[in-house]
């Protein structure tokens, strides 16, 4: 299953780059052999200053049609780390070609594209900076990776 991290903004060299690009490696190399994997990231910018409207447009456009739409929201569901690896197998098993993870600006996701989603994901009920949830989601890729693989780590 192909995931994709459609986000709104550009990521410039620094600390998250850094750490969103190793946690990412990791996760095209652990996730390959259960079926998870290549990611892509897909930026995208409103350079027109439409807000939240005209980031949902160009979001759609690189959604893969077809592709499950896991949305990044502080409204979203929270969930441990086995579940959510746990969420990822069952949408491998029963047959998505691609996933797609959506994070929105700084004003967060369009309400339509965020009914549109499959779930709603949140990490608290905090509201997080967009560019550090791109930091955290890469991570938890590469962990629920991890925890499929039986990482002797993640066992409970």
């Amino acid at each position: 299953m192909r995931v994709h991290l459609c986000v709104v903004g550009r990521l410039r060299a620094g600390p998250e780059r850094d750490l969103i690009d190793d946690y990412l490696k990791r996760f095209d190399k652990t996730g390959r052999a259960h079926g998870l994997g290549p990611v892509s990231v897909h930026e995208v910018e409103d350079k027109k200053g439409g807000g939240m409207a005209a980031e949902a447009v160009l979001l759609r456009r690189v959604v893969p049609k077809g592709a499950v739409i896991c949305a990044l929201d502080e409204r979203g569901e929270v969930m441990t780390s086995p579940d959510f690896a746990g969420r990822m197998e069952r949408w491998r098993d029963n047959g998505a070609q691609d996933l797609a993870f959506v994070i929105g600006g700084a004003d967060g996701i369009e309400p339509s594209l965020r009914a549109d989603a499959d779930r709603l994901l949140s990490f608290g009920k905090m509201v997080w900076p967009h560019m550090l949830v791109r930091v955290m989601l890469s991570e938890q890729l590469y962990r629920a990776a991890s925890i499929l693989g039986g990482s002797p780590y993640h066992r409970v």
